[in-house]
């Protein structure tokens, strides 16, 4: 088979495309035949490294994914070959990523696609989806897992609500019932936030975001899903409902937050800072059967329609897809990795 593999860690350029041998999924595990491969901060960071160190073995980057049932190994139910699946957290702790033809998971790791849901959705889930999950349920007060209803009366603001992981929590929010408000720089992206859902949408650059939010919410904020806390926390702070939460999910390399401490206090403010791979098992059972149970119900759409532009690449350009990641493509950028069966 084909895959793309990096034997050092640094820039783009180390990626190879190389033949494979196809490996038979053992005991409790599955193998998947990939049609798309789904491209993350994560994974470019991951292969960058501090750009020159030899790994212990090759590795293949990408953690998510979306295709076909292909094998099954011993002591796996529940599914059958040629089942549509999309996969998550494929490349943590080990060598086996999403850009490659083939790849063998334990069986947890594969989650059914609806037909009528497109391969493209299914690769573009994982991360994302399952960050904004968390970041949603990180409130003290707040459900464990999102269903319908679960936010009703509360109110979220995502900030940067047209990447990924902004574009996911604008969906299950509104999913989960909440009133959602999203900042984002310009007007290109207001639109994609609004086709993604968001009820009220502040343009950061043009607008007084403190007084656009609490006209949206009088009361406050319940949750903030924030991409970048250093620039929003006092702002944050002032639109924040007392004992609500800010949710940290990304940050550059050797990036420090200042937290006001008082404000913080007298607010009884929660920061709640996530890493999807490292969250509880229970934490994580839930994120994927609540992503599980929204994508079922049509509520995860990807596309500019939806607010997620989907720019593509093949195996081959695997390179230039992590490129253009690093670069802030906008939207979702994926990787055709087979034809859809």
């Amino acid at each position: 088979m084909k895959a793309i593999v990096y034997e050092a860690t640094g820039p783009s350029s180390v990626l190879k495309l190389q033949d494979k041998p196809i490996t038979d999924p053992g005991a409790g595990e599955v193998r998947v035949r990939l049609v798309v491969s789904g491209v993350n901060p994560t994974d470019w960071k991951s292969r960058s490294g501090s750009g020159s160190n030899k790994l212990p073995a090759p590795k293949v980057p990408n953690q998510d994914g979306a295709g076909v049932v292909d094998q099954l190994g011993s002591g796996v139910a529940g599914w059958n070959v040629g089942d549509r699946v999309w996969l998550w957290d494929v490349a943590w702790a080990g060598n086996e990523g999403t850009a490659q033809e083939y790849v063998v998971v334990p069986a947890h790791k594969v989650v059914a696609l609806p037909d009528a849901e497109s391969f493209d959705t299914g690769a573009s889930l994982g991360i994302p989806a399952l960050t904004a999950h968390r970041a949603l349920t990180s409130n003290e007060d707040g459900p464990d897992r999102l269903s319908p209803g679960a936010l009703a009366g509360r109110s979220v603001l995502v900030t940067g609500g047209a990447g990924a992981v902004g574009h996911a929590a604008i969906q299950l929010a509104r999913w989960a019932g909440a009133a959602v408000i999203t900042t984002v720089s310009g007007d290109r992206k207001a639109e994609l936030a609004r086709r993604a859902g968001a009820g009220t949408v502040i343009n950061y650059r043009s607008e007084d975001v403190v007084q656009a939010v609490k006209a949206a919410a009088p009361d406050g904020v319940d949750i903030i899903v924030d991409v970048n806390a250093p620039a929003n926390i006092e702002t944050d702070l002032q639109v924040l409902k007392p004992g609500g939460t800010v949710s940290i999910y990304a940050a550059n390399p050797g990036e420090s937050l200042n937290v006001p401490i008082r404000e913080s206090m007298t607010k009884n403010v929660r920061y709640q800072f996530i890493l999807t791979y490292t969250v509880t098992d229970g934490q994580k059972e839930h994120a994927v059967a609540a992503v599980a149970e929204a994508l079922a119900g049509g509520a995860l759409r990807v596309g500019d329609d939806h607010g997620l532009p989907l720019t593509r690449f093949t195996l081959e350009q695997t390179a230039a897809a992590h490129d253009a990641v690093e670069q802030g493509a906008i939207g979702k950028v994926l990787i055709d990795v087979a034809p859809a069966p």
